[in-house]
């Protein structure tokens, strides 16, 4: 990867990029905290693992809209509102006495969420100049999973020692200051040429990636919620490493596909992250042990899902028309939060009838035919390190 780091992109892109980082820290902090709050409010462990699934339904369906509406209106509209209304949630939350209010609400937070994302990948990959997208994006694509690293670690070690109201009402606040971050930042205008009469729809050749990203996702779904639940029902010293390494991972391959300096299509290298991510899933699975499963598992997994990520958002904005980017981000969004949320519920009832074990391996499964699909992905000159 060349260049001289995130700064050399502009203030609007280090900017977005903290953004991007702090709202996945708030995020990720909830998918974990959450469960263990319905816990102690006499949830069973499948029912805690709910609160995630509608979150992803409703940011999955939110997605469709967002990213053709910021498109439309402009980027920065659209995240300057739907940040406001996330700190709003977060008061919310904060409130809440009962469980089937949080399954209420988390469907509706989940559609700020969707915009939230697509609005950002959407304004930094069509700022981008064509020759450093590749390069911008997989550096942009940073900022999610160290925020996913952060984000559980902290909430996990703080739900102990302040408590679930003041975690929700702390991040609040920060996300207010976001949102006034996003007001204030150059860019974000709509991009399409002329007017269009409603919202644009995603090139149909975008459900193929699409579908690979929902078949992968569908196997990550029971991550956040269920690793922590595991290591504390083994007794693990640390809760958190499986979510914190995992993270680590989505790191490290970046940073390694970068030192190594040679450019790689993204198709040519998305079969070999996602046999990485299944690798790490099946790890989880039959490896013994307790720690160093979670911590050896959630490395390879980390690393494979992360840059397929990255590298199929780098082939999809590649090959979109300017005016349909928000679109085809919000396609792929979707089948992303698609998948998370029916794994979440559907591999959370295996562990729940079978255990933990049962639920890693039918994830792991579950990417098989997302490495065939991916292989017919059509090379395109973009380079992505």
């Amino acid at each position: 990867m060349n260049g001289s780091g995130i700064r050399s992109f502009g203030p609007s892109f280090v900017a977005l990029w903290w953004f991007y980082f702090l709202s996945f820290v708030a995020g990720f902090l909830l998918f974990p905290v959450v469960p263990l709050h319905l816990r102690a409010l006499g949830a069973a462990i499948a029912e805690s693992g709910r609160f995630q699934s509608a979150f992803w339904f409703g940011s999955g369906l939110g997605c469709l809209v967002s990213g053709p509406l910021g498109d439309r209106i402009g980027q920065r509209p659209l995240l300057s509102g739907s940040t406001l209304a996330a700190a709003g949630f977060f008061v919310i939350y904060a409130f809440l006495p009962v469980r089937w209010a949080f399954f209420l609400l988390a469907p509706l937070h989940g559609l700020m969420w969707s915009a939230l994302r697509t609005g950002a990948l959407a304004w930094v990959g069509g700022s981008l100049a064509p020759e450093r997208r590749g390069e911008g994006l997989a550096l942009f694509g940073m900022a999610a999973p160290a925020g996913v690293a952060i984000g559980p670690l902290l909430g996990i070690w703080l739900y102990p020692r302040v408590g679930f109201q003041v975690i929700c009402l702390t991040f609040a606040v920060l996300l207010m200051g976001l949102f006034l971050v996003v007001r204030n930042l150059p860019g974000g205008e709509p991009v399409a040429a002329r007017p269009r009469r409603g919202l644009g729809w995603p090139e149909p050749w975008v459900f193929g990636p699409a579908l690979i990203l929902f078949l992968l996702c569908l196997g990550d779904g029971p991550m956040a919620p269920y690793s922590a639940q595991e290591a504390k029902g083994l007794g693990l010293f640390w809760p958190s490493a499986y979510l914190t390494c995992f993270a680590g991972g989505m790191v490290g391959m970046r940073l390694l596909l970068g030192l190594s300096g040679k450019p790689v299509t993204a198709a040519r290298l998305i079969p070999w992250m996602l046999a990485l991510a299944f690798l790490g899933n099946l790890m989880l699975a039959v490896l013994p042990g307790g720690q160093a499963r979670h911590l050896v598992s959630g490395l390879v997994y980390g690393s494979g899902f992360g840059m397929t990520q990255t590298l199929m958002f780098t082939h999809v904005i590649g090959r979109t028309q300017p005016d349909r980017h928000g679109a085809a981000v919000g396609a792929l969004y979707f089948a992303f939060d698609a998948g998370i949320a029916l794994g979440s519920l559907g591999l959370g009832w295996v562990m729940q009838t079978s255990g933990f074990r049962w639920g890693w391996g039918l994830g792991a499964l579950l990417v098989l035919p997302a490495i065939l699909l991916s292989l017919r992905l059509k090379e395109r000159p973009e380079a992505v390190a």
